[in-house]
């Protein structure tokens, strides 16, 4: 919950607002209002605009989910799955993009100039099964490069999962983290 609240724009608001009446009570003469507003509304609003500079906003869903696709994550999600979906969907700060260090152990990220760039997901059900669709942005990254790390990403985003990958247009990687059941005992 707290993850989808801007905080750069609360504490921008909450130190604006004392740093004005710190201001206004200058103004007036009123010392003890004054120094409260200085004291505490200066440093909010410095940590506000700190907050700003190093936000990294929430990436979007593409579609929203159907209220079957949510009974399906609600089923059949493992951890992993949750997990990424919560962690993109959410504002970030102190980071240069999204799943940029995961992209940097796959081998997908030489540098992080080169780093393709999450530009919204969406799920989906796939063969009967629930699907976190991951899209990329991958200019710098070629298609292929993904296909030859395709195991690796399987192995990364952990047990339960498959990767599928495809390229919908020219610099587009759609990465799909299917969830694999295990097979019923005869």
């Amino acid at each position: 919950m707290l993850g989808r609240i801007n905080l750069s724009l609360v504490l921008l608001a909450i130190g604006g607002g004392l740093t004005i009446v710190g201001f206004v009570a200058y103004f007036q003469a009123n010392a003890t209002l004054n120094l409260a507003g200085f004291f505490y509304g200066i440093p909010i609003l410095l940590g506000g605009l700190a907050l700003r500079a190093a936000e990294l906003e929430p990436v979007s869903y593409s579609q929203p989910p159907s209220p079957e696709v949510i009974a399906l994550r609600e089923a059949q999600a493992t951890p992993t799955q949750n997990q990424v979906r919560l962690d993109v969907t959410r504002y970030r700060y102190g980071q240069e993009a999204h799943l940029d260090v995961a992209l940097q152990k796959l081998g997908l990220s030489p540098t992080g100039d080169e780093c393709p760039e999450l530009s919204s997901i969406c799920e989906v059900e796939m063969d009967g099964n629930y699907a976190l669709v991951l899209e990329f942005d991958s200019p710098t990254v070629p298609f292929s490069t993904w296909v030859e790390k395709q195991g690796k990403i399987e192995t990364f985003f952990g047990p339960g999962v498959r990767a599928e990958l495809n390229a919908p247009a020219e610099d587009k990687v759609n990465l799909a983290l299917v969830t694999v059941l295990p097979a019923a005992d005869a």
